[in-house]
């Protein structure tokens, strides 16, 4: 295991650096295995720095799962941030995101295993999921509602937030799969899947459109 050089930086950036260093050692080890003297060594620091920026391993544990899941829904909801496109564009590009690298990534895979088993039993790894999927689904929604108001259609709160809910089950369901055995769809890209899957979900709308139907 490598173990980067000290140099002073402000508070923030530590407390980032740290949480790095815990995801670079949980993807490794396990949790089991990322043990605060693991990760100061990772990070270059004595394992009481480590103390004075987390009250224990778990706190440590709970802000690296926070940053993953947190980090996974802003680079998606980022990709999808784009005020020139259409609605349609942007959650075409959206979807394509969530299948594509940095979010779909065997390393991203490996984390989401290892905290996953977490968030059954600790309630505040519980909490921390619900948050990061709620937050996710809003995004969803509030791209399906301008999606079926560009093209002229109802866009209620319930229609919004069961078309929501079936695009991510599409988008979970193919991110497993293409991280897990990603060898397997060269010839069939998943993101081209998940996009035709959508346009079923939403009626037939079409999200290779680039100009609103009149």
């Amino acid at each position: 295991m490598s173990r980067r050089p000290f140099h002073r930086i402000g508070e923030a950036e530590r407390r980032q650096d740290l949480i790095r260093a815990t995801l670079e050692c949980i993807s490794e080890s396990g949790l089991k295995g990322a043990t605060v003297r693991q990760v100061a060594a990772r990070a270059g620091v004595t394992p009481g720095l480590i103390r004075h920026y987390f009250s224990s391993k778990e706190q440590m544990l709970q802000d690296a799962y926070r940053e993953v899941m947190t980090g996974m829904t802003t680079a998606v909801v980022a990709a999808a941030d784009a005020q020139q496109q259409t609605a349609r564009a942007r959650l075409h590009d959206f979807i394509v995101a969530n299948l594509t690298p940095p979010v779909a990534d065997p390393a991203k895979l490996s984390l989401w295993a290892a905290f996953i088993s977490h968030v059954r039993v600790d309630p505040t790894f519980a909490e921390i999921h619900r948050e990061s999927y709620l937050a996710f689904r809003s995004a969803l929604e509030e791209l399906v509602g301008d999606v079926l108001v560009e093209v002229g259609q109802a866009a209620d709160k319930r229609r919004c937030q069961e078309l929501a809910i079936a695009i991510n089950g599409v988008i979970d369901g193919l991110w497993l799969e293409g991280t897990l055995v990603g060898d397997l769809f060269s010839e069939t890209p998943l993101p081209g899947i998940a996009i035709r899957s959508v346009e079923a979900l939403l009626g037939g709308i079409s999200l290779s459109e680039t100009t609103p139907s009149s």
